[in-house]
């Protein structure tokens, strides 16, 4: 198959493209053919070494962690799929940006979703609901989503506004009226929060989901009164200190199966900003080093 992958740590100019032994599924997995995979900010990190000491890799490797694509092979134990179904979900660490993928958690593709944005909810969606999940109901709640523009920000808001929160999100000002499609009511990040909090939400924030590790946390304790209103995805050493909930990405088919509901009913779409073809993964990579992104980063196979 074809693949792309990184013999050493280093810049996204150390990916090439490739031919990979294919890979085949084992207990309780699938292999998808993969038409697009999406490019998170692991997947840099560990091309770049950054994560080395914490999560080792075999090199060379193949980045990426979610996808979607077309059910080809079939591991023992699965139920409930069938070879060329259309799916999207999660592997391990590494090993989607390639013609085939093993995937350990995944759901059904919603047809509202083209495969870009099949792609681009895997870990944006897990993420964004553990997060959610965390804070308790959300019904009738005002909720403020730190880094809301972004990939896991822009789910949270979908998701949570699907739930019945009133939603404020965070953003640079270039991405509110995105924001403001999205169903939240928008505002800028940094100093002076607090202030213009009570300007949106004048009866003050329930509970605050951080996406961004942008150094708000002890903001949004501030804002909510007490760390257990505070879930952080993004700042786990803040959110030890604090005594915030911190979350974690898991591979959880339910929870993808939540999200493909919420697509078919038009509740939830994930956003994309760009996308690439397989040969430009390095400038999908640089791309992603950036930062500021408005949704998912997709790379087409």
């Amino acid at each position: 198959m074809r693949a792309a992958r990184f013999h050493e740590y280093g810049g996204a100019e150390s990916l090439v493209i490739e031919q990979a032994p294919d890979p085949h599924p084992g207990l309780g997995e699938i292999r998808v053919r993969v038409a697009a995979a999406s490019v998170n900010p692991i997947d840099w990190k560990l091309r770049a070494g950054t994560l080395h000491q914490l999560i080792p890799l075999e090199l060379p490797a193949i980045p990426g962690r979610d996808a979607a694509g077309v059910v080809d092979e079939i591991g023992d134990g699965v139920q409930g799929v069938s070879i060329g179904d259309r799916v999207f979900g999660l592997g391990g660490v590494t090993g989607a940006t390639a013609e085939l993928v093993i995937l350990s958690a995944w759901a059904h593709a919603p047809d509202t979703w083209n495969d870009e944005q099949a792609a681009g909810a895997g870990i944006a969606s897990v993420t964004a609901m553990r997060g959610l999940n965390a804070l308790g109901s959300l019904a009738g709640r005002t909720l403020l989503v730190e880094g809301a523009a972004g990939g896991v920000g822009g789910a949270a808001v979908e998701i949570a506004v699907a739930q019945g929160a009133t939603v404020i999100g965070t953003a640079s000002e270039r991405n509110h009226e995105f924001l403001t499609s999205l169903g939240a009511v928008p505002t800028t990040y940094g100093p002076g929060l607090a202030q213009r909090l009570s300007a949106v939400a004048p009866h003050g924030v329930d509970i605050a989901l951080d996406t961004a590790a942008s150094g708000s946390l002890d903001d949004l304790v501030a804002i909510t009164g007490d760390p257990t209103r505070v879930a952080t995805v993004a700042d786990h050493a803040g959110g030890q200190r604090l005594g915030t909930h911190v979350v974690n990405a898991e591979n959880d088919s339910a929870l993808l199966s939540v999200a493909a509901e919420l697509g078919r009913q038009g509740r939830y779409t994930p956003r994309i900003e760009q996308t690439y073809p397989l040969e430009r993964i390095a400038d999908a990579h640089a791309h992603a080093e950036r930062g500021r992104t408005r949704g998912k980063i997709v790379i087409c196979i």
